[in-house]
């Protein structure tokens, strides 16, 4: 029997498969052997961003300022009635919110006992005078000596002192109003039996209401004696009154640097009285001045400094000192000068020397 070979349907699809994955596989392997890139890979560069400001110029301008400031009226006649003499109340007429008028007997004390040692005092010096004329007489006749004349003399001087200190001490007994006023207070009655310099009334003067303000030493200079203002008291609504400067304290508090201004009410308006507060309007003459946002004016713990840009819009920490602030601007004495540029936003981020673009100028 000779032999016989026959290809197997299973072998011809194993070298069917062989054939179809050998390119994939020679490709795969070749991938595998590929060297790896030289040199490192280089980054994409990024331009940096640039920082965005608002920038403004300096400039001065002509402008005047108000300011209002607060206090309480205040009579500026005020006096305390007190007694020279003591003893006791005999009449006392006026009470609180009674008006008198100068020369008006407010207090009469009991004067008895002063008016009895007045007389023997007038008496007393009757008598000397009579003496010093007898002793006259008797040098005319030769019957006395110069030297009896000059005691004689000297006697009734001393009488007639002794007679003026007890008239004197008797108007002393019965108190005057030393000017128009009304009683403010009242602190004694008819009957009371007083010791020498007690406190018997109050008399206030209510044409002389005043009050005191408290103002900066920035605006002081600004300010003077007899400048109009005007007040506004509460209590009398929202009218405002005329008033004027009456004088500015020469002193500053050395704590909060103010200086104390007294304004008069001209006229004094129907309705005011001490105690009520008043709002005070200084309106100060128009000035030049060198203003700038208020929000431009940075603070650190080296002072008060703004951003300045110089010519390549770099922004420089320039120091300065400001003045008084008016709403939401603030006066510059020292630091700037006129057309400089100044940032006025875009503050975060910012620091010496750093380039910044101005959004809001064509450069």
């Amino acid at each position: 029997m000779g032999s016989h070979y026959s290809k197997s349907p299973m072998s011809s699809h194993r070298l069917l498969l062989l054939l179809l994955t050998a390119p994939l596989l020679l490709l795969w392997l070749g991938g595998c052997s590929e060297a790896p890139p030289s040199g490192p890979k280089k980054k994409k560069q990024r331009t940096p961003q640039e920082h965005l400001v608002e920038v403004m110029g300096v400039k001065r301008e002509s402008i005047s300022t108000a300011h209002e400031r607060s206090g309480t009226l205040r009579a500026r006649r005020r006096v305390e009635i007190h007694n020279q003499e003591e003893g006791r109340i005999h009449e006392l007429p006026f009470y609180e919110g009674d008006r008198v008028t100068r020369g008006q007997i407010l207090v009469r004390l009991d004067d008895d006992l002063l008016q009895a040692v007045l007389d023997k005092a007038r008496a007393n010096t009757g008598l000397a005078r009579i003496n010093l004329k007898r002793v006259r007489d008797l040098i005319k006749k030769r019957a006395a000596s110069e030297d009896e004349r000059a005691r004689a003399k000297t006697a009734l001087d001393v009488a007639e002192a002794e007679q003026k200190l007890l008239q004197t001490r008797l108007e002393h007994t019965r108190i005057k109003a030393p000017f128009d006023g009304v009683i403010s207070e009242r602190k004694v009655e008819p009957g009371d039996v007083t010791a020498s310099y007690s406190h018997l009334l109050t008399l206030t003067d209510p044409s002389s209401l005043i009050t005191r303000i408290h103002v900066s030493e920035l605006l002081l200079p600004h300010l003077k004696s007899g400048d109009p203002v005007s007040v506004r008291i509460d209590a009398l609504g929202p009218s405002f009154f005329p008033g004027r400067i009456k004088r500015i304290f020469p002193e500053l508090d050395p704590v909060t640097r103010q200086g104390v201004v007294e304004v008069s009410l001209e006229p004094v308006p129907d309705g005011a009285r001490a105690g009520q507060f008043a709002r005070v309007t200084l309106e100060t003459a128009r000035v030049e001045r060198m203003l700038i946002p208020f929000a431009a004016v940075r603070r650190d713990r080296e002072g008060e400094f703004v951003f300045r840009l110089n010519e390549k819009n770099k922004a420089l920490r320039i120091p300065v000192r400001s003045g008084i602030r008016i709403g939401d601007r603030i006066e510059i004495l020292e630091g700037l000068e006129t057309e400089d540029r100044i940032v006025s936003r875009g503050f975060l981020g910012l620091s010496e020397g750093k380039q910044v673009k101005p959004v809001n100028e064509a450069l």
